[in-house]
């Protein structure tokens, strides 16, 4: 059976039950909803039975103990506890997926990176067999840090299912659509689209439209969050009401499966004989979610000067250290730019945070050539970077009458931790090997004298 005929069939073939289809607007929003009617109880979370026979289980993302303003739990009615959906684990090897510690010492993370799109490949790879990672930083150890891949999709996962015990997930397609399948709903992205994929939450991951290439952050640390917005005020940059969490749904199915499950950086299977995807109803403010990128409203100069990137953050992850991230996710989209006797494109910089960059689509304004959709930059924390000779001449001479950059995606994942490359990025990724060559045309224009002034 094709891919195609397992989508447009989703509801007979794999038995997925909902009472409503959609989603369901906000962002750490407490959320109701049920797939049978009755199914959720009423002022109470644990009745002494549940309706339809259902098993009442929390599923909580943060301590108990976490103040409130940041605790997160999951209440579910499901078809079986989560003890049924997992038995004897065996060690499996998914040796393209690594985790922070990962320092080669045959590898040098130290420099300017960048990669030409990681090519579609001819092979079957799902959701885990091509999930490709590209660098690691911190310490999945202990909770802090992250790691970022590249997935290459090629089949749906069939009769297989996952979580991350280690991580949550931004997911960042850049080509082709995705439907995750998960145990609190359904969520489909394409480009252009993000989705946040909770710590503990089993999901199943299938090709709509495929193959399918894009971008994960793989977040060890506190989960995303969206960042404060000082005295920008209530308005812009992302806005909850443009957070989508999916509805209810299940499935009642009967089939030999595997749970695959990543703790501390290593991989683990079982076996089942049911689809772990049971949950009826559910009410909670952990709850996967997606994000229309082209809802994000940009703020900037109105008269002078180029703020700093900071401003156009989608989501953050805190750190310890109040002010750095453990990961900021950055967008960078369509937008005017009317700053008077300015340089408008990002300017040359080096900072404490190391920056991964990927283009969705269109052209970066720093770097009119070589960062192509697909492709991946890597700025290590204290390394300068900034435009190349084209851009700098451009903007440096520029009629600078309002101008508006049109058809243009790219994001940043930047973290307070340094970025280790993996042997996979280092040594069969397509690196560029001449990207540190991009500033070699830049000239002296020093003239000391007061004609230079």
């Amino acid at each position: 059976m094709n891919d195609q005929s397992r989508i447009s069939g989703l509801t007979r073939m794999s038995g997925i039950s909902a009472l409503h289809e959609g989603y369901m607007p906000g962002f750490g929003n407490d959320f109701e909803t049920e797939a049978l009617p009755g199914a959720l109880p009423e002022g109470r979370n644990s009745p002494q039975k549940c309706a339809y026979g259902l098993y009442g289980e929390q599923l909580s993302g943060t301590a108990f103990t976490a103040p409130s303003h940041q605790n997160e739990r999951t209440w579910c009615y499901r078809i079986r506890p989560s003890v049924k959906h997992t038995g004897r684990f065996r060690r499996i090897d998914m040796p393209y997926w690594k985790s922070a510690p990962h320092v080669l010492e045959d590898v040098t993370s130290l420099g300017q990176y960048r990669w030409d799109p990681v090519p579609h490949s001819q092979e079957t790879l799902t959701w885990l067999t091509g999930m490709r990672t590209m660098t690691t930083a911190g310490d999945v150890y202990t909770q802090a840090g992250m790691a970022s891949h590249i997935y290459l999709v090629t089949a749906s996962m069939e009769d297989a299912y996952f979580y991350s015990a280690d991580s949550e997930l931004l997911v960042v397609p850049q080509d082709g659509q995705l439907r995750f399948c998960t145990e609190l709903g359904v969520i489909e992205i394409a480009v252009g689209e993000i989705v946040i994929l909770p710590r503990g939450l089993v999901y199943r991951v299938e090709v709509i439209d495929g193959p399918a290439r894009g971008f994960v952050c793989e977040n060890y640390g506190q989960k995303f969050a969206l960042p404060g917005r000082g005295p920008i005020g209530a308005n812009c940059m992302a806005n909850r009401r443009d957070f989508k969490v999916p509805v209810a749904a299940f499935e009642d199915r009967d089939a030999d499966s595997t749970v695959t499950v990543k703790w501390q950086g290593q991989f683990h299977e079982t076996r089942i004989g049911h689809s772990p995807l049971d949950v009826v109803a559910w009410h909670g403010n952990y709850a996967p979610v997606k994000y229309d990128l082209n809802t994000y409203c940009p703020v900037g100069a109105i008269l002078f000067d180029h703020p700093d990137p900071s401003i156009f953050t989608v989501l953050t992850a805190p750190s310890g250290v109040e002010g750095t991230a453990n990961i900021d996710f950055v967008l960078f989209r369509d937008r005017w730019m009317v700053a008077e006797n300015t340089f408008r494109p990002p300017w040359y910089h080096k900072n404490v945070m190391s920056e991964l960059m990927g283009n969705i689509y269109g052209q970066y304004d720093a770097k009119p050539k070589g960062f192509v959709p697909g492709g991946m930059s890597l700025h290590n924390m204290m390394l300068p970077h900034g435009p190349d000779k084209d851009a700098f001449e451009g903007a440096s001479n520029a009629d600078l009458k309002p101008g508006k950059l049109e058809n243009t995606m790219s994001f940043m994942f930047e973290t307070r931790f340094p970025q280790h490359l993996t042997e996979f990025a280092a040594k069969e990724a397509p690196l560029q090997d001449d990207y540190i060559d991009c500033w070699n045309g830049l000239k002296k224009h020093f003239n000391g004298t007061p004609e230079g002034m």
